[in-house]
């Protein structure tokens, strides 16, 4: 089992930067995909991007290309989201997730473990 506790999130201003963590704890060794997705209010979960474990390649949600940037740090077991210029469309709750299947693009069913989540707001 695979255990993911997100931080980082928090308040800010249109234009703003932030970056997320996701420590990623338990039975690692067969996540082959690792991702963020985000929730805004009254909305369904929507992904965000996905970054494949073997060789660190990554693949983005079409309204964040440009904008966030997926990565990690394996020998701290974190992947981080680094976003910039930030809208308050991108306002929501954002969680990380691992699978040990490859799927891209991914949907919600392809992730077997999710964080808890934590809260970004963008205030105009």
């Amino acid at each position: 089992q695979v255990q993911l506790v997100e931080s980082g999130g928090g308040l800010v201003q249109t234009g703003d930067s932030l970056r997320l963590s996701c420590v990623v704890s338990g039975r690692t060794s067969t996540t082959k995909l690792m991702a963020w997705f985000r929730q805004p209010p009254g909305t369904e979960r929507e992904f965000v991007g996905a970054l494949v474990t073997a060789g660190s390649g990554t693949f983005y949600g079409n309204s964040v290309k440009g904008r966030f940037t997926i990565s990690r740090n394996t020998s701290a077991n974190t992947l981080f989201l680094q976003m910039m210029s930030l809208k308050p469309e991108d306002t929501a709750v954002y969680y990380c997730a691992t699978s040990t299947k490859i799927v891209l693009p991914p949907t919600r069913g392809t992730f077997d473990s999710w964080g808890q989540g934590t809260q970004v707001t963008v205030s105009s």
